[in-house]
C-alpha cells in the first residue's frame, strides 16, 4: 500500500469513526436498531454541499448539515414513539424518504465542491501538504467528538440514557423520562453521522445521492471490531475503540483490495464488508469457547 493510499484510508477511517460512535449510541446504548444513518449521512453531506455552493460559510454549512441529519433521527424517534411503529421499520421509512429529500436538497444527483471553500480552507496557508492536512483535521474532529461523547455518557443525563437502554421499565420507575432520552439519543446519533457526511463531502470534493448506501454496515463493523479488541472496560475506551475499529476496518479493506494475489476488485467491496463483519461477530464467540475449554481442561487436570 502506497503512502497516499494509506493516508486516504486513515482519512476515511477517522470520518467513519464518527459514524461508528453514532451507531454505537443507538445500537448499544439505547438498544434501538436505527437504519436512518444510511440517509442521514447523505443528508449531512447534501445540505452542507448545497449551502457551500450557494456561498454560505463552510463552518455554518457543516453545522446546518449536522442539524439536518439530527432532525432525521428525531423523525424516526417520533414515528416509533408517537405511533408505535416498530423501530426498525420506522428507521427504514425515514431512510427511504431521505433518498428523495437528499435529491431535492442538492437539486441534482451530485454536487461538486472541488473549486469551493471548505472547512480546510483556513488551514491551507500553514504550508502543510493537503494529504496530511486532511488526515490531521478529520483526526482532531473524530477524537474531540469521541471525548465529548464519552464525557456526555458519564454525565447524569448520559447515565439516564444508558439506563433507558438497559431497562426501560426500571428507568421509568425511577422517574426517568424514557421518550425524551430516545429523542435526544437518536438526534445525537444521526447528528454525528451527518457531521461525518459533511466532512466526507468536503474532504472528497463532492456530495452524491448514493454515498450513504451501506453506512450502517460500516458503522457496525467498526463497533464490533473495536469491542472485539478492547472489550467494554469504560465509556472512554469504548468510544475511542469505535474510531480505532473504523480505521482497522478501512485498512483491512484497502489491503484486501490492493492484494493482487487475492484477486479482489473495487466492485467486491460489499462482499469484503460482509466477510469482515461476519468474522468480527464470530471471533468473540470462538475466543470465549476457547477460553471455556481451556478452563475446563485445567479443572480436569486439577482433579
Amino acid at each position: 500500500m502506497s503512502l497516499y493510499a494509506f493516508l486516504g484510508t486513515l482519512e476515511i477511517g477517522f470520518i467513519y469513526g464518527l459514524v461508528a460512535m453514532g451507531v454505537y449510541l443507538t445500537f448499544r446504548i439505547l438498544d434501538f436498531p436505527d437504519l436512518t444513518v444510511d440517509g442521514s449521512f447523505t443528508l449531512g453531506a447534501a445540505a452542507t454541499a448545497a449551502l457551500i455552493v450557494s456561498g454560505v460559510n463552510p463552518y455554518l454549512s457543516t453545522l446546518v448539515g449536522t442539524l439536518a441529519a439530527a432532525s432525521a433521527g428525531l423523525v424516526t424517534a417520533w414515528l416509533n414513539l408517537r405511533f408505535n411503529i416498530l423501530h426498525l421499520l420506522a428507521s427504514i421509512l425515514t431512510m427511504t424518504a431521505l433518498y428523495t429529500i437528499n435529491l431535492r436538497v442538492m437539486g441534482k444527483p451530485n454536487v461538486s465542491l472541488i473549486m469551493e471553500p471548505t472547512v480546510l480552507t483556513p488551514f491551507e496557508g500553514l504550508g502543510i501538504p493537503a494529504m496530511y492536512l486532511k488526515v490531521i483535521f478529520v483526526a482532531v474532529c473524530a477524537i474531540i467528538g469521541g471525548l465529548l461523547l464519552a464525557w456526555f455518557l458519564y454525565t447524569q443525563y448520559g447515565l439516564a440514557m444508558r439506563a433507558v437502554g438497559s431497562n426501560k421499565r426500571m428507568a421509568q420507575a425511577n422517574g426517568i423520562v424514557v421518550k425524551e432520552k430516545v429523542y435526544v439519543g437518536l438526534a445525537l446519533s444521526n447528528g454525528l453521522v451527518g457531521l461525518a457526511g459533511a466532512l466526507f463531502a468536503q474532504t472528497s470534493g463532492f456530495a452524491d445521492s448514493t454515498m450513504g448506501i451501506g453506512t450502517i454496515v460500516v458503522g457496525l463493523a467498526a463497533v464490533i471490531i473495536g469491542e472485539s479488541l478492547f472489550g467494554t472496560k469504560s465509556m472512554l475506551v469504548i468510544v475511542l475503540s469505535c474510531i480505532i475499529g473504523s480505521i482497522l476496518y478501512r485498512i483491512a479493506v484497502s489491503m484486501a483490495l490492493n492484494a493482487d494475489f487475492l484477486g479482489f476488485q473495487a466492485s467486491d467491496l460489499n462482499l469484503l464488508t460482509a466477510v469482515l463483519v461476519t468474522l468480527s461477530l464470530i471471533f468473540p464467540k470462538l475466543r470465549s469457547e476457547y477460553k471455556a475449554k481451556k478452563q475446563k481442561g485445567k479443572e480436569y487436570d486439577f482433579l
